[in-house]
């Protein structure tokens, strides 16, 4: 402990100060990230904006794909412009973000706010992960980043915790909620933080972006980094269905009231952001017993199995009703996370070459963002016809040959699902349960976890056939 103490105190201001940013970041993120689709895609008269899953996935994919692409250019945008005063935009851009996401209710419109929101991310992200590498070193970066991943799960634990309870009073709340967090950054930003040593250059703002953008080429040259990323695009894929599709499976199809009342709560009063928030909360719980495990194994072999673990989460996660076994799943999701997520950026290292290492870690984004666009596919019109309840509902009102009243602009999903109870006779629960056995939306796990084992094989192929083989050439 002593040695530990050691080691944090010598930490510099800065480095708290961007560790604190970056937890009111997420904090404001992910409180607004982890709802998002439900806001989406609930009815109107919850003050949602009834999208079709389509839509949703669409404006989640693209926007969150721009997220984690643009880093590279706006890295070079602070590099040249400095830390604080992109920041400032940062913080800026997120509060208007955040408003506009509340205020708009067009698809057009609400595509174009959170694209903005990416943007202020994009700005964000970069710096605050190179402050962190600015202000450890190789005796304090272990845990200089352990603290840093701590504080991202902290932040992504409370914010959905908080927002799960306040949608149901009022979207209104969780936006200001994300404001009003984001906002406290302002205080860090402007009283505390510190401008850190920047390399000056003669080169140009669009030199900057065209270096940039060269370094993506060169390292796309390589064709066993493009496979290896391609693979990896499965895999953050089906890691992203816990954010585009599992929130809104839980809200159609998981008891949830069930829990509720073990726990003694009023109906309604665990939602799916609530249960999604545990993802972030086991994180915390079980990341130094799950990293001082997967130290002991080659990072493949770790990234690997970890991959594996998640899918059985996913598995567990959407093949049941039952609040109980989703938390199980979840759990079980986490722990693969835990084992494969942090191994991803160790691999990339090993895989590069001596003298591209930081071109290559540059560019490890790329998978996480193609992974977020192919998850938006995913989880819009596929997911809506195999696993969506209206769509279900729709289908077998049809089949039934049963006229029925559309979702209109003044017709919501809450009116027509008031009309198939008088329809069919049935309250809301057993119509659920009907649908629930004669369609088996439980089987869209089959899709995101099949993907998960897939990258995992492909991964070992790769790693026998390719990464060795290339190992093996380099030893003669």
């Amino acid at each position: 402990m002593s040695r530990l103490s050691t080691t944090i105190n010598k930490f510099p201001r800065v480095f708290w100060v961007s560790n604190f940013m970056e937890l009111f970041e997420r904090w404001a993120w992910y409180g607004f990230y982890n709802a998002l689709a439900l806001y989406l895609t609930m009815s109107k008269d919850t003050g949602a904006l009834e999208f079709t899953q389509a839509q949703k996935g669409i404006i989640m994919g693209t926007g969150t794909m721009l997220l984690y692409f643009l880093p590279l250019i706006t890295g070079a945008i602070s590099d040249r412009v400095g830390y604080k005063k992109v920041l400032i935009a940062s913080f800026t851009m997120y509060v208007g973000g955040y408003f506009m996401m509340g205020a708009f209710h067009t698809f057009g419109m609400i595509f174009f706010a959170y694209i903005f929101l990416a943007v202020a991310g994009a700005l964000f992200k970069p710096i605050i992960s190179a402050m962190i590498a600015k202000t450890t070193n190789k005796e304090t970066s272990s845990v200089g980043f352990g603290i840093f991943y701590m504080m991202i799960n902290i932040g992504g634990f409370i914010g959905p915790f908080i927002s799960g309870f306040l949608y149901h009073a009022s979207w209104h709340y969780v936006f200001l909620m994300s404001i009003i967090a984001i906002a406290i950054n302002f205080i860090f930003v402007l009283f505390m933080f510190k401008e850190p040593h920047r390399e000056e250059t003669d080169d140009s703002f669009l030199q900057n972006i065209w270096i940039a953008l060269k370094n993506i080429g060169t390292t796309l040259l390589d064709w066993r980094y493009v496979l290896f990323l391609l693979i990896m695009s499965l895999f953050w894929s089906s890691f992203n269905q816990l954010y585009y599709s599992f929130p809104v499976f839980v809200e159609d199809w998981v008891k949830l009231d069930n829990l509720a009342a073990f726990l003694h709560m009023p109906a309604g009063s665990i939602t799916p952001v609530t249960i999604l928030s545990m993802d972030a909360f086991f994180i915390i719980v079980f990341q130094m017993m799950v990293s001082s495990i997967s130290a002991k194994f080659r990072p493949l072999h770790s990234m690997a199995v970890g991959i594996l673990i998640l899918g059985a989460g996913l598995f567990l996660m959407f093949i049941t009703r039952s609040p109980w076994w989703v938390l199980l799943g979840l759990l079980v999701f986490s722990l693969g996370e835990m084992a494969s997520s942090p191994k991803f950026t160790e691999y990339v290292g090993r895989i590069a070459p001596e003298d591209k290492k930081a071109l290559y870690m540059g560019t490890s984004f790329l998978p996480i963002a193609l992974g977020h666009f192919i998850a938006g596919w995913l989880s819009g019109e596929i997911y809506a016809v195999r696993a969506e309840k209206i769509t279900l509902l729709k289908e077998y009102l049809t089949e039934k040959g049963i006229a029925f009243h559309d979702v209109t602009q003044t017709f919501t999903q809450s009116d027509f699902y008031h009309q198939a109870e008088k329809l069919l006779g049935m309250d809301m629960s057993q119509i659920t349960s009907m649908l629930w056995d004669k369609y088996h939306p439980s089987q869209v796990w089959v899709m995101y976890t099949g993907m998960a084992v897939l990258s995992t094989i492909l991964l070992f192929v790769y790693d026998k056939f390719v990464l060795r083989h290339q190992e093996n050439n380099n030893s003669k």
